[in-house]
């Protein structure tokens, strides 16, 4: 069981590979200098030689972090569904909400653009971002790709800006100073996990550099 374990820590924990081919260029994104790019060890980065901004990372055991944060983020969606986000007291009427009934509420209320535009960008974007995310890191630890996964890293490096749950979530804290002139308002449980959910979406995401991602990708067997 111990040998066991320790070869899987020793999966995740594979050196960046340097993919066949080359040169291999990175460009900075702030002055366009252009650069040679090599692998790097384990917590180091590269910078531009011009202006000193960062080109590309090897962040510490990456795809295992990238993995347990989307992981991570999974299980908070089944909280954050589950539980009431607000509940809401007014004239002895109490309302429960959570993120899918407050979308159906803007359907039903006459806007329906921006009841889908809700669960499009804090339900299903999320959803998908993490999974795929596991998708594509998890096999990789064991330096395999999964079936479709680098199209599935273009997808995902595509639809990473429109995960929006961040925004969402200054808009409930802005639209509470309001409602709490009318309404005695108090935060469920799926609203603590929602604003944990945001810290791990957006640990996964920054958990593996893209460059770094795409070499893996090269390299790695079916």
């Amino acid at each position: 069981m111990i040998k066991g374990f320790s070869r899987i820590r020793l999966l995740a924990l594979l050196p960046w590979p340097k993919p066949p081919g080359g040169p291999h260029r990175s460009v900075c994104h702030v002055c366009d200098t252009l650069h040679d790019a090599q692998p790097l060890p384990e917590g180091m980065a590269a910078y531009c030689q011009c202006c000193g901004t960062v080109l590309y990372q090897n962040r510490p055991a990456s795809l295992a972090r990238a993995t347990a944060f989307s992981l991570t983020s999974l299980i908070l969606m089944v909280v954050v569904h589950s539980f009431p986000f607000l509940v809401m007291d007014a004239a002895g009427i109490r309302t429960k909400l959570n993120l899918a009934s407050a979308a159906m509420a803007l359907v039903n209320e006459g806007s329906p653009l921006l009841g889908v535009a809700l669960a499009l960008f804090t339900i299903v974007t999320p959803l998908l971002l993490a999974g795929g995310l596991i998708y594509v890191c998890c096999p990789l630890m064991f330096g395999r790709v999964a079936p479709g996964g680098v199209l599935v890293a273009k997808w995902l490096n595509k639809t990473e800006p429109w995960n929006m749950i961040e925004v969402f979530l200054l808009g409930v804290l802005v639209s509470l100073l309001k409602l709490g002139k009318v309404a005695d308002v108090h935060f469920g449980m799926g609203f603590w996990a929602f604003g944990v959910l945001m810290l791990c979406m957006a640990a996964a995401v920054a958990g593996i550099d893209r460059d770094e991602l795409w070499d893996r990708l090269e390299v790695a067997k079916p």
